[in-house]
């Protein structure tokens, strides 16, 4: 963990060309150190934070009042931390009554800040409570429902309960990270005596990375995959000189314990939706005996999307695996045991992440978790079929090498394509599509699920939810278009977003295609689109011009036009299926 004097030497050079980002950091104690870490943790995480400061212990009044700072600078995250420390002072001066409805009233007034529509479009991301065990009751305190350990308790689980329904609201999870740490570390009371804050300076650059986990996230700067590789690494021992009988693995006592429980993580991640592949220098069969075979393997074939066991170097796997997935490098992590590939991969993999494993594999699992890698915006039912499309994406991928040109290959795959509007059942996934694309992505907008319901139920808005199956399986939702009348004539495309999983399958020409429909339907006679350049969308740089758009020539920003009167559908070998 990078410390605060490394985060300060940060905000000397000059930040100015990196993307800016408007946070408002409001507090019941002093923030000065948080703030430098945020906006120094900013920059590790390729931003330029523009931050405002509320002033000592004014959260209330900067929420509450229409007039204040808060609201003047336009903030898109707005981070509260009302602390512990203070909410224990509040509970000391209660009587019973207002002691047993301490966390009600606190958990009421976030569910007010996130519902004021002042805060529309903003992210309010909201500390938790990490507990002080005040010893008023000792263990008796969990009995007593006007205990400060009690009501600490309901807050957090409350907070837990709110976010659920309120989507602008993220819980950013400090008490996770003090059981981590310990209290000891996260607050020092001689610190807290003389200056007035409740975090350690030990532990402030960790606070300030989980709440930059969390704005990145909704940013879409999100890790989709976990490499691994095989041998001391998802067990002991090496599968082709033990084989797979001997390998270290197993309940028991021993080392083979710790190689299982880091298996029943990536288990879990794989249920999450992460997308586990495998890269190993090893023969095919062999690599694959210890899943098909080993009693105590947690991890099998059917978790494994791209399986990669060959004599080639990592470093090309990787790539190789990387053009199966059409995913960003900077979108995955890869865990090996052995220093050398690590380095080798970091040194010529730009933006992969790849931690540097501790050398004892009982020490992992911590060591993982506290780099919180795979933090997320949003999950829903669909990331658990994410295994199942990229092993069809695979196998999709050998079979194109069996023909002689893409059209054939393309015809070949039986695609049907649905199309519907934005509807309650995938409202989840379109605005989890929207935090995740980046590449395939003209205007880069992001999309919370309020923000998708409330453009379902406008009108006006023409909203596209398209989704694609083909002789190996449902892709799932693919792409998103939201367009937005411009004048009784035009609409303008304010999102054209796809997965990347059905690049080079014509699936752009689809979409084109109900788009123009759709418009000439509504009486509309041109598309009008935009590309804003951003460090990860180059790919579509051109694409409005290759569909046939032609230049708006004059505009500040790249516009296309593209008329529908006299529109010739597209050809491509997907059928709509509606």
């Amino acid at each position: 963990m990078t410390d605060l004097k490394q985060l300060k030497r940060l905000l000397k050079q000059d930040n100015t060309a990196l993307p800016s980002v408007k946070v408002a950091l409001l507090g019941d104690s002093a923030t000065q150190l948080l703030a430098t870490a945020i906006r120094g943790t900013g920059v590790l995480r390729g931003l330029n934070i523009d931050l405002f400061e509320a002033e000592y212990s004014q959260v209330e009044r900067q929420l509450l009042d229409p007039a204040s700072e808060l609201y003047a600078f336009d903030a898109e995250y707005v981070v509260l931390f009302q602390s512990t420390h203070k909410l224990g002072e509040h509970h000391s001066l209660l009587d019973t009554a207002g002691q047993e409805a301490l966390a009600d009233g606190r958990l009421a007034f976030v569910e007010a800040v996130c519902g004021n529509p002042r805060m529309a479009g903003k992210k309010v991301v909201c500390f938790n409570y990490p507990e002080i065990d005040d010893a008023v009751f000792g263990s008796y305190a969990d009995k007593v429902t006007s205990s400060f350990t009690w009501q600490v308790r309901k807050l957090n689980y409350g907070l837990m309960t709110l976010a659920q329904w309120m989507p602008n609201l993220y819980v950013c999870d400090v008490a996770a990270l003090q059981n981590k740490v310990g209290r000891d570390m996260m607050f020092a009371p001689n610190v807290y005596t003389s200056t007035e804050m409740v975090l350690s300076v030990d532990v402030v650059p960790a606070v300030a990375s989980r709440v930059l986990d969390i704005i990145c996230a909704v940013r879409g700067s999100i890790k989709k995959c976990l490499i691994l590789d095989l041998d001391n690494t998802l067990w002991g021992g090496v599968v082709g000189d033990d084989g797979w009988a001997a390998l270290q693995l197993g309940h028991g006592l021993g080392i083979g314990k710790a190689y299982t429980e880091f298996q029943m993580w990536v288990k879990k991640l794989r249920q999450r939706g992460i997308i586990i592949c495998v890269c190993s220098k090893n023969d095919d069969d062999k690599a694959r005996e210890p899943f098909e075979k080993h009693p105590d393997m947690v991890l099998r074939l059917d978790d494994i999307a791209v399986f990669m066991a060959n004599w080639e170097t990592k470093v090309d796997n990787i790539r190789a695996i990387q053009k199966v997935l059409n995913i960003g490098f900077d979108s995955m992590v890869f865990v090996d045991d052995n220093p050398f590939e690590r380095a080798m991969v970091r040194e010529n993999i730009a933006g992969i992440e790849v931690p540097e494993m501790p050398e004892d594999p009982a020490e992992w699992l911590e060591y993982l978790y506290g780099l919180n890698l795979f933090e997320t915006a949003s999950f829903s039912g669909a990331d658990a079929e994410r295994t199942r499309q990229y092993q069809a994406e695979a196998r999709r991928v050998t079979l194109a090498r069996s023909f002689d040109s893409e059209a054939d290959f393309l015809r070949s795959l039986d695609m049907k394509a649905t199309v519907s509007g934005f509807t309650p059942f995938n409202t989840p996934r379109v605005a989890q599509l929207s935090q995740r694309s980046n590449q395939f992505n003209l205007r880069t907008v992001r999309y919370t699920e309020a923000d998708v319901a409330a453009l379902a139920a406008d009108g006006q808005t023409v909203c596209l939810a398209l989704t694609l199956e083909d002789r190996f399986g449902d892709n799932g939702l693919v792409a998103v278009v939201v367009m937005k009348p411009i004048d009784s004539e035009s609409l303008f495309v304010e999102t054209w977003l796809m997965s990347c999983r059905v690049l080079k399958r014509g699936m752009e020409d689809f979409t084109l295609n109900t788009m123009v429909a759709v418009a000439k339907e509504r009486g509309y006679k041109r598309i009008v689109g935009e590309y804003l350049p951003t460090a990860k969308n180059g790919m579509v740089a051109d694409h409005y011009r290759k569909l046939g758009f032609a230049e708006v020539m004059g505009s500040a920003s790249s516009r296309w036009a593209l008329e529908t009167d006299g529109y010739i559908p597209h050809e491509c070998c997907i059928e709509n299926k509606a």
